[in-house]
């Protein structure tokens, strides 16, 4: 997706087109433009004008894996011996490049690093954690591995509606 880097005013109807296909992207054009009140047209300009300028970062399908594959899921924290922007970068490609860790977020606290994974299963999870622990060029000092046992709530979207827009 191409991102011209330009910034558009987050008017009502824009805020309205972004909060709907956050939660709705399979949403058709037709449906979006009926619910923002605007003309398929001015509403497909629009939508496009917003992916162009960067406000979509993607678009996926969740999937209810429980039904179609063995998997395991889990957090799997990593403190790093050293927290230079060095240590960080080499950490960061490393897990960029594996596809099991579908998130890693940079946290505040003892920890540096805390990612969301999906293995086959915990050999695979075990594995994996044990070959990046094993790097010696990645420095971490700590892994602790959180298996997820069930999923009370699953990520639904943002609260766009509880959130401070940044054009307010």
């Amino acid at each position: 997706m191409k991102n011209d880097g330009r910034r558009i005013k987050l008017d009502d109807i824009n805020k309205k087109i972004l909060s709907i296909t956050h939660l709705q992207s399979d949403i058709s054009n037709q449906e979006l433009a009926e619910r923002v009140g605007l003309s398929s047209s001015a509403c497909f300009q629009r939508t496009k004008a917003l992916k162009e300028a960067g406000y979509f970062v993607s678009f996926h399908t969740d999937l209810d894996l429980d039904r179609m594959v063995q998997h395991v899921l889990a957090y799997v924290e990593f403190t790093l011996e050293n927290n230079s922007p060095q240590s960080r970068k080499a950490f960061e490609k490393v897990i960029a490049d594996i596809p099991e860790f579908m998130d890693c977020l940079r946290i505040t606290g003892d920890v540096d690093y805390i990612c969301f994974t999906c293995c086959a299963n915990t050999q695979a999870l075990n594995a994996l954690v044990d070959e990046l622990s094993g790097n010696q060029d990645l420095g971490i000092r700590i892994t602790k591995t959180r298996i997820i046992l069930e999923r009370s709530k699953w990520y639904l979207g943002y609260p766009l509606d509880r959130l401070t827009w940044l054009d307010d």
